[in-house]
């Protein structure tokens, strides 16, 4: 399973919003993150995400990342830039090796 981080890809495995691709914004606790992916759930109100209903991804958006150690604003353009191109990488990535 992957190191939990900022700015890490997640996808939802659990609850209403099952299927969906978010990022971590913000490390609770043990078991709570709060999550964001620039459209339904905004930065302004991410959603707090139990862990287990997470599906870690090995991929990070380096930016994201830098932002928030340094605890600076994240935009919710700059989460869905960050979304797409990651998820942009992984279906390409899938399709290679088939």
């Amino acid at each position: 399973m992957p190191q939990l981080t900022l700015g890490q890809l997640a996808k939802s495995i659990a609850g209403r919003d099952k299927g969906r691709f978010l990022i971590v914004i913000d490390i609770v606790d043990d078991n709570y993150v709060h999550v964001a992916d620039g459209d339904l759930r905004k930065v302004e109100k991410p959603k707090k995400k139990k862990i287990k209903h997470l599906q870690l991804l090995n991929k990070k958006a380096d930016s994201i990342a830098e932002k928030l150690a340094k605890k600076r604003k994240v935009s919710n353009e700059e989460i869905r830039k960050a979304l797409n191109e990651l998820i942009d990488d992984g279906q390409n990535g899938q399709s290679d090796q088939i």
